[in-house]
């Protein structure tokens, strides 16, 4: 089987984008969505491109760190982090917010999650799977199909949580 660098999953959500970008857009709300992630730290008070935050993570009885920065933030359309594993590229995370609603009485939107597994093609990718593997627990050629599983219920809990209000 070859691996897969790149995962994406989507939802539709019965709300407006504005409503289910702000959900994503907020590093802090991902423990609410997240099975894997617990807590977060953002340095900074407003949540752009160029924001830094910590994510703190949990797999079984494995915890880890990661450091992170936000490349794309757009309201109601996009929003994107990247993260670094000891200042080299881990991967890339992010959502885009498209409105499909034929009603404008009935809002819904399509949300995309997306990672992008950057451990490749530069000086330290081996380490940086090494490191991978030791604190969650996963082989880096199989850290897609763990993402696609977590992807799936983290967007099950977003649209629940969204269209609860």
């Amino acid at each position: 089987m070859e691996r897969e660098w790149v995962v994406e999953e989507s939802v539709s959500v019965e709300a407006d984008a504005r409503t289910v970008y702000a959900a994503v857009a907020d590093p802090r709300r991902m423990r609410e969505w997240s099975p894997e992630v617990f807590a977060t730290l953002v340095l900074g008070r407003s949540i752009k491109a160029g924001t830094r935050f910590i994510g703190f993570n949990r797999l079984g009885w494995r915890v880890w760190c990661t450091t992170c920065q936000v490349t794309l933030a757009v309201p109601g359309e996009a929003f994107a982090f990247r993260v670094t594993v000891l200042g080299m590229p881990g991967a890339l995370w992010g959502y885009r917010v498209e409105d499909v609603s034929d009603d404008p009485s009935k809002p819904r939107t399509r949300l995309t999650e997306y990672w992008e597994d950057l451990r490749r093609d530069h000086r330290g990718a081996g380490f940086v799977t090494l490191v991978g593997r030791i604190f969650t627990g996963v082989k880096g050629e199989g850290r897609a199909g763990v993402n696609r599983t977590s992807m799936r219920e983290t967007l099950r809990r977003i649209a629940e949580g969204v269209e609860k209000g």
